[in-house]
Parts: structure tokens; sequence; C-alpha cells
């Protein structure tokens, strides 16, 4: 793969750049947007990028921090989920503290923002606080968004309880966007000023870059990976009136910053050093690029990812018709065609061969993996097993030389496994899915050297490019994630059934 993006450097210059921010408080309360760990997005579209390399920033500077996680209560009530794990708000929470504390980062507590008694919340309340978990909750701030006087006052961020922290940096950081992030950096800061001490804001999110051009596909795939909060990117207008600068910014941080800068400064009582939204950032991902072809074409790569996403989400009913069809303006802008992703013709290939020699099959299914070294596998789904289990099983004998006709799984375990399935479990899809035959393919490992050698070239995948014709299941879905492989779907369900899809 073709390297855009020097990590080493960018965690150097990150590093000292937050250093430099906290010099010029007692505290400093740094809000995380995107994910903190596991930047799937960040590490697609910056190829050398280190998925986690937000939480090795923060961990070369973990004996000045501590972290603080916001949740919004509604999130909780609704079961909303973090899509690249398939995980709900709840579980990512739990998540996200045990990676933490892996990573020796010290988590302060959880806040529930704007908690209700919502009975859901109140239950997540309770199994945080019985594993010793400290929890805050904080309720709709009062006057927001307009009575600044009510706002910071005792009715407004002072009716929130204060968050007691030790550290000179604290990580305030969330699921996802809308979880209260910003809101419980201003009421910590409230808070401070009460007590005297002196504390600063700043803010830490990796997109849009605010030093690579407007219109640059690394930016416009921000849009792409936030269409659904309809983020719109755009010069910052306060960045160049104050210092003449072109800056790249997005909609809902420049339409915020005004009413963001009062409310500092009446919490404070002195004029901002903040003139623009991109001085509040400590972001320096920009200049950790040192291949912008690279960048480019990896970024258009996932706006067609992020396009054939929506689409199959929309088909699931999670998104409404104008949020897929932004993805698809977004694609006509820069002239982007679903086919400039290359597993998708040899899949939809595939798929359409199958149908000329078996024309009588039903429900039929093509896959197609662009491996990283740019060899094409397909696979077709069969009774014995799904499309994306027989592409793995063809990728892993293609990575170890072995010949396409040996048989890596006998049918002594496959048998017994179908079996179970059909007449024990009663299970409506006999055929096995991608979990299902790596756990065969395991106990075949045991006693066949063809198969041990092949499972060893499973964490080969990793970066594999997939496309399926038509959505997979969920836990196809999963195990294609875990194994590293970036998956997209033809908007088509695999059959008319409602619920028996797996």
């Amino acid at each position: 793969m073709k390297i855009g993006f020097d990590h080493t450097k960018y965690l150097e210059e990150q590093s000292k750049y937050i250093l430099e921010r906290v010099n010029n408080y007692d505290k400093l309360y740094l809000e995380f947007g995107g994910k903190l760990l596991f930047d799937l997005h960040a590490k697609r579209v910056l190829p050398g990028f280190d998925e986690n390399a937000k939480i090795k920033v923060l961990h070369k500077l973990k004996d000045k921090l501590e972290v603080i996680i916001c949740v919004y209560a509604g999130d909780i009530e609704r079961n909303k989920i973090r899509g690249d794990f398939g995980i709900t708000y709840d579980m990512e929470v739990f998540r996200l503290i045990d990676d933490l504390r892996e990573n020796e980062l010290q988590v302060n507590s959880v806040v529930i923002t704007r908690y209700n008694d919502q009975p859901a919340t109140t239950l997540f309340i309770n199994k945080l606080e019985r594993r010793g978990i400290k929890v805050y909750k904080h309720r709709a701030t009062k006057g927001y968004p307009t009575d600044i006087d009510i706002i910071v006052s005792d009715e407004g961020y002072g009716a929130n309880p204060y968050i007691e922290t030790t550290k000179p940096i604290v990580v305030v950081t969330a699921p996802g966007p809308g979880s209260g992030k910003l809101a419980t950096c201003l009421s910590q800061l409230y808070h401070e000023y009460r007590r005297g001490n002196a504390a600063g804001y700043s803010k830490f999110e990796t997109f849009p870059v605010w030093n690579v051009p407007l219109k640059h596909p690394l930016n416009i795939a921000y849009e792409a990976a936030t269409v659904d909060l309809q983020d719109v990117n755009m010069i910052d207008p306060f960045h160049l009136e104050a210092y003449g600068e072109t800056a790249v910014n997005y909609n809902r941080d420049v339409e915020a910053f005004p009413l963001l800068k009062r409310i500092i400064e009446k919490i404070t009582g002195r004029e901002s050093i903040y003139k623009s939204p991109t001085d509040m950032g400590v972001n320096r991902v920009g200049f950790g690029i040192i291949d912008d072809e690279v960048v480019r074409e990896a970024s258009k790569q996932e706006i067609i990812r992020r396009y054939f996403k929506t689409g199959c989400e929309y088909k699931k009913g999670y998104v409404d018709f104008d949020t897929f069809k932004r993805t698809r303006l977004i694609m006509d802008e820069l002239g982007l065609r679903e086919e400039d992703r290359k597993a998708v013709s040899y899949a939809r290939k595939k798929l359409e061969q199958i149908k000329v020699d078996a024309p009588e099959t039903v429900g039929a299914s093509a896959i197609a993996f662009e491996l990283p070294d740019g060899h094409i596998i397909t696979g077709k789904a069969s009774h014995l097993m799904d499309a994306a289990s027989a592409a793995i099983l063809n990728a892993i004998k293609y990575l170890a030389n072995i010949n396409d006709e040996i048989m890596l799984i006998s049918p002594v375990i496959l048998e017994p496994i179908m079996s179970l399935k059909d007449k024990t479990l009663q299970s409506k899809n006999v055929a096995l899915n991608c979990e299902e035959i790596l756990m065969a393919l395991s106990i075949c490992a045991a006693t066949n050297p063809m198969a041990q050698v092949a499972m060893k070239n499973l964490g080969r995948l990793k970066g594999t490019q997939a496309h399926c014709t038509n959505i997979l299941g969920k836990t196809d879905e999963q195990t294609l994630r875990k194994l590293g492989i970036d998956l997209t779907c033809d908007q088509v369900f695999p059959t008319e059934n409602l619920y028996y899809n797996e």
C-alpha cells in the first residue's frame, strides 16, 4: 500500500502543540471530536495514519491528563448504534473505559447529558455505579442557547454538579457526535472560575483539516462521513477576517462560534483569546501529509465507500432519502462512479456469470475481494457456505499458494455443523457464515497442515477491499471487520424474508 501520511511526525507535532496550549492555563479542558480509538475513517483517507494515533498522543501525556466520557441520555434511550462496530452507545462507553484503562489512561467519570430520568438511562447509570464508575447527571441547560445571562449562572451551568479533577489536562470524549462534550467543558469552566481557577478550553477534531483546501477530496470525504449530520465544510470567515488567512472549518462550528465566544467571555470576565473557531483547535494532522496524490485517491475511495454504506442504511430504514441523495451529489461533485471501486465491477460480473451458468438459482450472491497486492478474488454463495465465506477461503488459498482444487475443510467437519444448524437449532439458513467457516477451518488445522498454513495467512487480509452484490448479515459484516476487510454492498437484500436474513 502506498503511504501518504507520516504517523511519527504527526505524533510528535500533535503532542508538542497540546502542551503549548496547556501552558496558558492551570487546567485545559480538551474536547475530543471523532473517534478516540479505532479511527478507521482517518486510517482509510490518510494511508499511513495509525487508527489509534490519538490514544498514542494521549499516552505520551498520560501523567498530565484524565478522561471524562459524555453520553447523551437520548442516544441510550433509542439504542443508537456506533456504525463501524455495530454496538450501541452504552456498550461503546463500556468498551471505551476498558480501552482507556488498557492504555494506562485515567478515567475520571461518565457524564450523562440532558438527563431527564429516562428508564433505560437510569439502568445504565446503575450498571456503571455498581462497577465503581463515577457518574454525573447533567440536565438540559436552562436558557440555552439564547439567554447568556441565565446560561452562565447558578440556574444554567451552575445547576450541573462540579466534576472534581486533579490533572492539568482533562480530555472530554464521547461515543459519537451530539453527546454534550462542549456543554460539559463549558459547565466545568464556569465552576472553575467560580473557584478562582484559570481554566481554558480547546478542541481536538481531526476533520475537516483546516490547512488543506476546502474542495480537497480529504475534506469532502469528511462531508460524506457526516452526511447524516448535514455537515458542510466552509471557509472560516472569522479566521479570514482576523488574520487574512484561509482556514477550513464546518458549518456547526462556524455558526456556534459567536455564541460560544460570548459564553466564554461571560464566564471568564475578559475578552476571549480566540478570534475564530479554527483558533480553538489543536489539530495538526495536515502537517503529517507527505504525499498529496495518495491522500487524494484514498479519500475518493472513501467517498465511494460512504455512498454504498449510506445506500444500504437507507434500504434498511436507518436514514432518509435526502441523506442518501446527498452522498450521490458528493460523488457527482468529484465525478466518481460506483465502478471506480475496483471490487464492484468484479462482484457484479461474477453475479452475472452465476445467473448465466445456473439461471434457476434463487438468491444468487457474489462477492469480490481486492487484496492489498491488487489481486482480485471472488466467491459465490452455495448450499455449503455464503459468498463471503467462500471468498475468504479462496483468498487465503491464494496467499498461501495452495491449489484452488484442494479442500481446506473436510466434509467430515462440515456435515455435522450443518446438521446441527438444520436439525437441532432449526436454522432457516443452513449455509455456513464467515464465523462458522473460520471455526471449522481452525478445527481442521489441528490435523491438516494445509489448513494450518492457510490459517496463518488470515492476517494478510487486512486492508482488503470487498464488495458484495447484496447486503450481508450482521455476523458476516462483523467478521470481515475483525479481519480488517473494508466492505461495501449493493443495496439489495439477499432474500425477501424480513427476519430470516442471516
